[in-house]
């Protein structure tokens, strides 16, 4: 599952028992550095929710009872998702939050995955690492183009990752970004290029993942000129 192999799993996070008070909250949080930290039921099992430093101590200056139980400002109680959920759905839970707890499958605290992980996630995928140059690659986003252009860059060499953006039903360019591996020189580059713009594939940017160069960019042009 690859949700699970990026979680940050229980017995390393810092938590906090639905039992503390928020005195007690706010020395864990200060302690640890964190801006919040998940609360967990006196069994250590169920997610409650999320308790804020912030939320804390904004009550305390407002001359709020820090005797009370720390679920009186626990947030995020619903911002769950289970282990073996789609990773898209992931981004459209985790949005402004710093962490998303995770339920394994019986519905117990699992973990957390992090902005920080998911981010990791995605620069893996880049291949930056393998990687030597990025092309942006406009289309119309017909039937079949994707196939296409793989097999035009694949004549030439390996395709190290490949990521599709703009794939709305209503959108009027498809960008597809195609990183190839490192050893690709510039004549292969340029031969590149040529055959996918003799098939009416635009190549808007080149980016070098070594020198983190722009080679090419008039992408905008090209977007502009679409929408006339």
């Amino acid at each position: 599952m690859l949700i699970k192999s990026i979680v940050l799993k229980k017995k390393f996070l810092t938590t906090v028992s639905e039992t503390c008070t928020l005195t007690e909250a706010l020395k864990i949080l200060e302690d640890s550095g964190y801006r919040c930290v998940p609360i967990l039921d006196e069994t250590g099992q169920i997610f409650r929710g999320n308790i804020y430093k912030m939320h804390i101590y904004r009550h305390k200056s407002r001359g709020g009872d820090m005797n009370l139980p720390v679920t009186y400002l626990l947030k995020n109680a619903t911002k769950t998702i289970p282990i073996n959920a789609p990773f898209f759905k992931v981004f459209f839970n985790i949005k402004d939050l710093p962490y998303i707890a995770v339920l394994d499958e019986d519905s117990t605290f699992y973990g957390i995955l992090t902005h920080s992980k998911l981010l990791d996630m995605l620069s893996d995928s880049w291949n930056v690492k393998v990687g030597s140059y990025v092309l942006t690659v406009l289309s119309n986003g017909d039937r079949g183009d994707l196939t296409i252009m793989s097999k035009i860059i694949s004549k030439t060499t390996t395709i190290a990752s490949c990521i599709t953006l703009d794939a709305k039903q209503d959108s009027y360019v498809r960008r597809t970004l195609f990183t190839l591996p490192t050893g690709i020189t510039p004549k292969q580059l340029k031969t590149i290029v040529a055959r996918l713009e003799r098939r009416n594939f635009r190549v808007s940017e080149i980016d070098d993942m070594q020198t983190e160069e722009v080679i090419r960019d008039d992408e905008d042009e090209q977007l502009n000129a679409k929408h006339e």
